[in-house]
């Protein structure tokens, strides 16, 4: 083998699972195709549960030393609600995805590893042993295992001939990274009698210190194909539309046409071969769920295939990547339709989209609706399926931040291991079976005992009896 796993695709999703990787120590290689990073800013926010894995990793202090990346509200269907009803420890931050992946890039580098860019993969073949992969030019590397995480028009994913169904683009909108006046005395989400909308969203300031927003308009005759060039004159027309001379374009940074197309793959393992990110899901950028379910997904894969590469993983470890994140991407990709539709995306003022949209707008001023919304716009509504890990109400959730005197849960998780919380030092003898993949920590702490995956995530809580059927079952065969 020329290296252990091969990802291909240097965005959010393939420099996290190679950070991963690496916590893990698995070699692994990481490849791109463009000759350098891209300068767009695509998304622009990053959900609490994406900022409490940071957390977890010690990387989310220095990304936000980087600049000024505020607190946001979210929002459904334009609807905005506050983020103080979502009680989350980590509220939402503006953080564009630009910044992410530099920020990664730079971190990688100072483990060593350096993307390998200008390699356009044009080849795969896989056997029973690893992984093949060719690049333009002839170079091949073999791996044992190969992630995709090339984006939505990925070429992994075609060569597998992967199943790719759901729905097709119907209708474009303009998303563009902008500097302008007036911004701040205008609502975020706006809507003329017409049709016409605009969405605005704070992305920070740049180097000088001037606010940059992510703008987005759309409405009646804006849906045009994705590749006809954007202007400066069309984005102050949508402006003038909605907000008449209150607001005006000062520079304009980038632009692209986004589409409601809406699709999954079939099956996130093909063999050796893994689908993530966008190479797995696309939909619209509504709360940039694309990018932080991408991250997630190299998450939750990252720390198994290190299992796989060890040889401690029990044999349907890797599966379990498919069953637990498939789950999550549909439901990402129902509530963005619902959105969409919320939203009226298209701009057609049917009366009955805006008698539901209407009827919404009131709900979510309930605090219990602003409550479920947060959770399942922020990551922190995911429940993963662990059959066998007991029926405690958190086994399959995010790990709460349990204090444990010196330090606090989610600081034990740097070293990528799992974490054993022991409050009544009741479980030393069970916990010595697995010294190599589990750390015990917060003897005499007040909280309940649990079990926490690498990722996050709690695999056991509260029948003692079913402990060590939980490590066997995340963690393998004791040593």
């Amino acid at each position: 083998m020329d290296t252990e796993v091969l990802v291909v695709g240097a965005g959010p999703t393939g420099m996290t699972l190679t950070n991963e990787l690496l916590l893990a120590g698995v070699p692994a290689v990481l490849a791109d195709r463009l000759p350098q990073r891209s300068d767009l800013s695509k998304a622009g926010g990053v959900q609490s549960r994406t900022l409490e894995a940071f957390d977890q990793r010690g990387l989310l202090k220095p990304l936000l030393d980087n600049g000024n990346y505020p607190t946001s509200a979210g929002h459904f269907a334009g609807v905005p609600f506050s983020p103080e009803h979502a009680g989350h420890r980590l509220p939402w931050r503006s953080v564009p995805q630009v910044v992410i992946e530099g920020f990664l890039e730079r971190h990688l580098a100072a483990q060593g590893l350096h993307v390998r860019r200008d390699h356009e993969l044009i080849g795969l073949a896989q056997d029973e042993d690893g992984v093949t992969a060719t690049f333009a030019g002839g170079t091949t590397v073999r791996c044992r295992y190969l992630v995709a995480a090339d984006g939505a028009h990925s070429t992994v994913r075609s060569l597998l001939r992967a199943g790719f169904p759901g729905k097709a683009g119907t209708a474009t909108v303009i998303a563009a990274d902008v500097r302008l006046s007036g911004a701040d005395q205008v609502m975020s989400h706006t809507w003329n009698d017409d049709g016409d909308w605009v969405a605005l969203f704070a992305l920070g300031t740049d180097p000088q210190g001037r606010e940059l927003r992510r703008l987005v308009v759309g409405g009646p005759g804006r849906s045009v194909p994705r590749d006809v060039p954007i202007t400066e004159e069309e984005i102050r027309d949508g402006l003038r539309r909605v907000y008449g001379s209150r607001v005006e374009l000062l520079e304009l940074r980038y632009a692209r046409r986004i589409t409601n197309a809406a699709r999954q793959v079939e099956h996130y393992r093909h063999g050796r071969v893994f689908l993530a990110g966008d190479a797995a899901h696309v939909h619209l950028p509504l709360g940039a769920q694309g990018m932080n379910t991408g991250i997630q997904d190299a998450l939750n894969l990252g720390w198994k295939l290190g299992g796989a590469v060890h040889g401690w993983a029990p044999g349907d470890l890797l599966d379990t990547y498919h069953s637990e994140r498939h789950l999550v991407g549909a439901a990402v990709l129902r509530n963005v339709q619902a959105q969409s539709l919320l939203m009226d995306w298209a701009g057609t003022r049917d009366p009955e989209v805006l008698a539901a949209k209407e009827l919404f707008a009131a709900m979510t001023r309930l605090p219990e609706v602003q409550r479920h919304l947060g959770d399942l716009l922020s990551g922190m509504a995911i429940t993963y399926p662990m059959p066998g890990s007991g029926s405690h109400p958190l086994v399959g959730r995010a790990a709460p931040d349990a204090d444990l005197g010196p330090v606090r849960a989610h600081e034990l998780l740097r070293s990528g291991r799992g974490v054993l919380i022991d409050p009544g030092d009741r479980f030393a003898k069970v916990a010595d079976l697995w010294p190599d993949r589990v750390d015990r920590a917060g003897q005499g702490a007040d909280t309940e005992p649990m079990l926490i995956r690498p990722d996050g995530y709690v695999c056991w809580a509260g029948d003692p009896d079913d402990l060590e059927a939980a490590l066997g079952r995340w963690f393998g065969a004791p040593r």
